[in-house]
């Protein structure tokens, strides 16, 4: 991991876009007084986490903003970011490259991002922290406090060793531990008070309430055997509702199917009613039959007729017949007719009447003329008849013919649409019997659904619903009548002596209520505070110790590297720090004077600020006797506090360090071992050095010399083999 850039924009004297690209190893920023370098190492602290304007040379916050000159206006807002090659995974995120940004405008308003998402500062802090960064320790030294280190007071001197050590994310967990435990202190304080205030009044309220304790039970065994008598007979009562459904269903289906049928059926009565036999004639035929008959009849009379006047021409005829053929003539005559009366076959007739023609002629000869002449214009008229009553009765035979077909199809039809019509009328039947079925059905439906609705009026005087018995359908199904009568006499029971309790003052059971569960809540609340009162005095405790343990393991080798260079700066003597005893005062039984114990003789139950003591410097200058550390004159200062930092960065290096002219007290020699001991550190640790020694400036790899401008703002240029680059 190390520090790759700087990006600045309207951060004091660096209005415009300012990047300063940091390769590892050393980087040297250098420039004449008032040119804006310090501005640098002021945006770096700034960046991670300082707090207070003062500490990066400013009175308030506004001052961090580029405030304009003459000949450039202000800017509203100042941003630094900081950009670090975390391909190693050094820093606890997945990213290759991290990026903390810190905005600031006029209004005061302060935003932080990583990664160009929003963070708060505590977050920011806690983040270098746990990577031994951090803007009051060790990793940035301003202008000026190159001995920083002797003059800081031992409490500061253990700071800045726990922030190098990286036990600085510790102290900020134990701290933040200390603030959570004060204020769970304060609110465990504030909840025992209220459980104390609540509890007389909590008792107060329960005697009050006591009377009414017996009622809760009696309403409760109300409330069973309720919803015992009434959820089975809801059970019985949905029990038979049910049944009723299937049988709807089935009876729809049917008659369904019923009227599906009976629409067939009709189907094909209409078919039938199509091919009923149709009178062409339109009763004609009957007409031309009565007229045939009526015309029969007539010449039937005709023919009598002209038999007649024919009987009468043969009986005035003169012959010569004797009596005895004449008798005999009339006889034959007489059979002949009589035999001729039942014939209807006209052709038949015809020649029966010739023969008896025939046979008149024979008996009684020739007559006159005259009788002779009319006899055959008679036989005439008679034939003529004759022919057409045989005529007639040929066409009466062929209409009675077709009439008796025409009968006969009719008949038929007759038949069909009678069978077709039975089936459509009993189909209608069963039509009719199943819909008297379902009306059955649904008049008993109907009858259920009024004892429904009666039972759940008798549950509406009780002040319930009937929903609140569906859980209870189910229960009890065997219950038997006298079962029921004995709930319905245990529940008239209940009710009488809840009555005779009398009503209950809602308000005071709901006070004692409320009062009681505040009681029980602020008895949990205090259960909890005190647990994570105990959790957090164990996660201090191993804190404390964490930190101790580390420390303790880590001084012995910081002081053997601060001997070590210490005796490099001053060619000799030694040098050491030792923690400082703790010393605890308690107050004195007696006199109450304050009397001081060591701190194993104090109780771990005592409560106290824990504190693990600060950390003294030892010195031994060759050739010099000191009795203190103000004793020594400022190079001498410098010089002790830089032995310091090379001893606490050779056990624990940090990511970078930057040093703002930390080697402008030394002389020349001291300023080349400096230089020389940067050389060999910047193999583990990135350097950021501003100065204006030659020496240092040697050393580093790269150089950026910081210009003030003609409009008053701070120009880059970077130095690195000998070439030169204008950076905006």
């Amino acid at each position: 991991m190390h520090l790759k850039r700087l990006e600045l924009i309207g951060f004091k004297s660096f209005a415009s876009k300012t990047v300063l690209d940091f390769p590892a190893g050393i980087t040297g920023v250098v420039g004449p007084n008032g040119s804006g370098k310090t501005n640098v190492v002021d945006a770096i602290r700034w960046l991670l986490g300082e707090r207070e304007a003062k500490n990066i040379r400013g009175a308030k916050v506004e001052d961090l903003i580029f405030a304009g000159t003459q000949q450039r206006p202000r800017s509203g807002m100042a941003q630094a970011t900081i950009v670090f090659d975390n391909s190693s995974r050094f820093f606890p995120v997945d990213y290759a490259e991290v990026a903390i940004s810190r905005r600031v405008t006029r209004d005061g308003t302060s935003e932080y991002s990583l990664n160009e998402s929003p963070v708060r500062l505590k977050d920011v802090v806690d983040f270098f922290a746990k990577s031994r960064l951090g803007s009051r320790g060790l990793s940035i030294i301003g202008q000026g406090n190159s001995d920083i280190f002797v003059r800081a007071t031992p409490k500061e001197r253990r700071a800045m060793l726990e922030e190098i050590l990286g036990l600085r994310q510790f102290q900020l967990k134990k701290h933040e531990a200390e603030r959570k435990l004060q204020n769970t202190k304060i609110n465990l304080d504030k909840v025992e008070a209220m459980v104390e205030e609540i509890a007389p009044h909590l008792r107060l309220l329960k005697r009050q309430t006591a009377k009414w304790e017996k009622q809760e039970e009696l309403q409760n065994a109300l409330r069973e055997r309720e919803n015992k008598y009434f959820g089975y007979k809801l059970y019985n009562i949905q029990g038979g509702l049910t049944g009723f459904e299937p049988q709807l269903k089935e009876l729809d289906l049917k008659i369904n199917t019923k009227f599906g049928e009976l629409k067939l059926l009709q189907a094909e009565l209409k078919k039938i009613e199509e091919s009923q036999p149709k009178d062409n004639d339109g009763g004609g035929s009957q007409q031309r039959q009565n007229d045939i008959l009526s015309r029969r009849s007539d010449l039937q009379r005709e023919l009598g007729r002209l038999e007649a006047e024919a009987d009468f021409l043969l009986a005035n005829a003169k012959t010569d017949a004797k009596e005895g053929e004449l008798l005999i003539l009339v006889a034959d005559v007489k059979k002949i007719i009589a035999a001729a009366i039942g014939e209807n076959d006209i052709s038949n007739l015809k020649d029966i009447l010739q023969q008896l023609v025939g046979k008149i002629d024979e008996v009684l000869g020739a007559g006159n003329k005259d009788a002779h002449s009319r006899k055959q214009t008679l036989e005439q008229s008679r034939d003529k008849v004759a022919a057409e009553l045989s005529s007639l009765d040929q066409e009466l035979s062929e209409l009675r013919l077709k009439e008796e077909s025409r009968s006969s199809k009719l008949g038929e039809f007759n038949q069909i649409f009678k069978k077709a019509f039975g089936l459509i009328e009993a189909k209608k039947t069963e039509i009719a019997e199943l819909s008297n079925q379902k009306n059955k059905l649904l008049f008993d439906k109907e009858r259920v659904n009024i004892k429904l609705q009666d039972l759940e009026n008798q549950i509406a005087q009780t002040g319930r619903r009937l929903e609140e018995f569906g859980a209870s359908i189910a229960a009890e199904p065997s219950i038997g009548e006298s079962d029921l009568s004995d709930m319905e006499r245990r529940i008239f029971k209940l009710r009488a002596e809840l009555a005779g309790i009398g009503d209950i003052d809602e308000s005071l059971i709901k006070e004692a209520q409320e009062t009681e569960n505040r009681f029980n809540f602020l008895k949990s609340q205090s259960e909890d505070l005190g647990k994570a009162s105990k959790d957090l005095h164990q996660l201090i405790k191993d804190l404390d110790k964490k930190i101790h343990t580390q420390f303790t393991g880590s001084l012995k080798a910081i002081n053997d590297e601060f001997n070590k260079y210490f005796r490099l700066m001053f060619g000799g003597g030694k040098a050491r720090l030792h923690l400082q005893k703790l010393e605890i005062k308690i107050p004195s039984l007696e006199d109450g004077e304050e009397v001081k114990v060591g701190e194993s003789d104090v109780d771990e139950d005592v409560e106290h600020e824990v504190d693990h003591g600060g950390i003294d410097i030892e010195l031994d200058i060759p050739q010099k006797r000191l009795s203190g550390l103000d004793m020594l004159s400022g190079g001498e200062k410098s010089l002790v506090s830089i032995a310091a930092l090379f001893a606490l960065i050779s056990v624990s290096p940090p990511p970078f360090l930057v040093l703002d002219e930390v080697d402008a007290a030394l002389d020349e020699s001291n300023t080349r071992r400096f230089a020389n001991l940067i050389k060999d550190f910047s193999k583990k640790t990135q350097f950021l050095l501003v100065t204006h020694n030659r020496a240092t400036m040697e050393a580093a790899n790269i150089l950026y010399g910081v210009t003030m401008n003609d409009d008053g703002t701070s120009r880059v240029l970077s130095v690195k083999f000998e070439d030169a680059v204008i950076v905006e």
